[in-house]
């Protein structure tokens, strides 16, 4: 198959053999170039490789003590400053400007007055609106005075034990038209002993026990009488009530006794309703509706049943819908009267003023002033896929802007979004980002972001080029190498564990002690060649290149953080 396809099929077969020539030597220079970095690859690795190679010449050590240091691991990219808020003032009516307190530049609060436009025709119209209302209201409570009588309230609570009346019905003032009583807590009225009853106080608990069946209830003490009395079997005694709840069956002839802590009753007493008595009608009328029938609950000021007379639902009705209607007239004309005076809707400084006094706002809706909150600002980065799970709210930001000079700023993530961007197989979520400190910054400056994802303080560090890829270091001083591995003079391999990595140093877990002294290969230039025309000399590659102390550990040197996309960076 050819290697080449001629844009014009009419082409000569001489053309066509002189571009096969141009491959060929296309492909012989492409293998040279590739087989003299192969070369060059392979020099590299045997030097780092065997440190004690005769190839490489006289080899030089670089000695750097293990010391402890803090680390961190950052992701790197850059956005545009932004302010924590914006807000862009528009008009609702139009006039005449009157007064503008303020100027460009100027710092504003929330509800600062900013203009004052011509309310005098809006101010006419509000005042006629309050007094249509006003006396909408006074018709309306005067409707309601004259008629409040006709709905009848029950005054106590408890339940209907007997409807008088029904609908349809005349009813005449002070007739009876029901009677309720408080089922749901019984009184028991029982007497003690004098001497036990001075021992008995309002809210202690008493335990009740019914006659006949001997079920025991709880109660409470609500009074104690003061009184002495004298029972049929001449004991001096006094009375002590007590309330129980009704459990449903309890009736006015159930008898009981009751103790109240070590004092029992001196004789059995019977149950009472606590409250008994008659609802009556203030005003006559005709019974229009009953809202509760017998049996049902009532309460202090629930209506049990309403009277109708002529006119009266016509004469609620007009007075209702006109107290309605003047009422949203006015709150109209007040929300359009407020719209006269304009004020900030944010605290913040004024980045922008296009109006003002003596101008005319002709078109509702125009700008009149563009107000930046500057209190904080606020960045944005796009955080990789790869990396969003090291991103979290609350995590502490380096950020620098060229325009700010050297200065330092510190900012806190304060959200994550859950939502990525997807470009050209890449995902990026948006990372916001705000800065608290913000002098020397303004909205619109290009900034560089620095997040530390992964930190280690005062850990054990190498310089990451003394770490192997075999996960051994060359130590100096006397020592015992890992079988297969041959040391310089004065030096031995150890092996090591690794944690943290950032451009410069690696973490050492395991292996290592502060104070050690590590060696560090150093290479001149004519040193390569001199093996270069070594291997040319012997005709071949030198062996044990990928073995012994050459083999850097692997992930030395690369950092936990990934390539930024879309705003992101590098990690470091």
């Amino acid at each position: 198959m050819s290697l080449f396809k001629s844009k014009n099929d009419s082409a000569s077969d001489m053309d066509k053999q002189a571009q096969g020539k141009a491959m060929k030597k296309k492909i012989i220079t492409t293998v040279l170039v590739l087989a003299l970095i192969a070369v060059i690859g392979a020099v590299a690795v045997h030097f780092m490789g065997n440190p004690s190679s005769k190839a490489a010449g006289e080899v030089t050590y670089n000695d750097v003590p293990v010391e402890k240091r803090d680390l961190t691991v950052t992701i790197s990219g850059s956005g545009t400053i932004t302010p924590a808020d914006s807000y862009t003032v528009t008009s609702l009516v139009e006039g005449e400007i009157l007064s503008d307190e303020f100027e460009e530049g100027d710092i504003v609060t929330e509800d600062t007055v900013l203009y004052n436009i011509d309310a005098s025709d809006a101010s006419a119209t509000l005042e006629k609106a309050q007094m249509a209302f006003e006396q909408a209201q006074r018709s309306y409570n005067n409707t309601l005075d004259s008629i409040d009588d006709l709905d009848i309230k029950a005054q106590n609570s408890g339940i209907i034990t007997e409807l008088m009346v029904e609908e349809g019905d005349n009813v005449n003032a002070g007739q009876t038209v029901a009677t309720f009583r408080d089922s749901g807590t019984m009184t028991l009225k029982l007497p003690f002993s004098s001497d036990d009853a001075m021992n008995i106080h309002k809210g202690d608990t008493a335990v009740v026990t019914l006659d006949s069946s001997f079920e025991t209830l709880y109660g409470t003490v609500t009074k104690v009488s003061a009184v002495d009395d004298v029972s049929a079997s001449n004991m001096i005694t006094r009375n002590v009530t007590i309330e129980v709840t009704n459990p449903g069956a309890l009736g006015t002839s159930q008898s009981a006794t009751a103790m109240v802590g070590n004092y029992a009753c001196a004789a059995a007493g019977t149950f009472n309703y606590r409250k008994e008595g008659t609802i009556v009608a203030k005003t006559s009328g005709e019974v229009s509706a009953i809202h509760v029938d017998e049996g049902g609950e009532i309460y202090d000021g629930k209506v049990v049943m309403s009277l109708s007379s002529d006119n009266v639902d016509d004469m609620i009705a007009n007075a209702e819908d006109s107290l309605r209607s003047a009422e949203l007239s006015y709150e109209s004309q007040m929300d359009i009267l407020e719209n006269y005076t304009i004020t900030s809707p944010i605290e913040g400084t004024v980045i922008e003023k296009y109006y003002k006094a003596g101008d005319n706002i002709s078109n509702m809706g125009s700008p009149l002033c563009v107000i930046y909150d500057l209190s904080y600002m606020e960045i944005s980065l796009n955080i990789d896929e790869l990396d969003i799970g090291k991103v979290k709210e609350g995590q502490k930001v380096k950020i620098t802007a060229e325009a700010a000079g050297d200065k330092e700023y510190e900012g806190k993530i304060t959200k994550v979004s859950i939502q990525g961007a997807t470009s050209g197989g890449i995902t990026v979520y948006p990372a916001t980002i705000r800065i608290d400190e913000t002098e020397g910054l303004l909205p619109g400056m290009n900034a560089d972001i620095e997040i530390v994802i992964e930190s280690a303080e005062n850990a054990l560090t190498v310089p990451v080029s003394a770490v192997q890829r075999n996960g051994t270091v060359l130590v100096k001083g006397e020592g015992t190498s890992p079988e297969g591995m041959t040391a310089p003079e004065g030096y031995h391999y150890v092996e090591v564990k690794t944690g943290k990595v950032t451009e410069d140093y690696i973490e050492i877990t395991e292996g290592l002690s502060e104070g050690d002294i590590v060696g560090i290969q150093q290479r001149t230039a004519s040193n390569m060649f001199e093996a270069m025309g070594n291997i040319a000399q012997n005709g071949n590659m030198p062996m044990g290149g990928m073995q012994g102390g050459g083999n850097m550990p692997s992930g030395a040197g690369r950092p936990s953080g990934n390539m930024q996309q879309g705003g992101g960076g590098m990690p470091r």
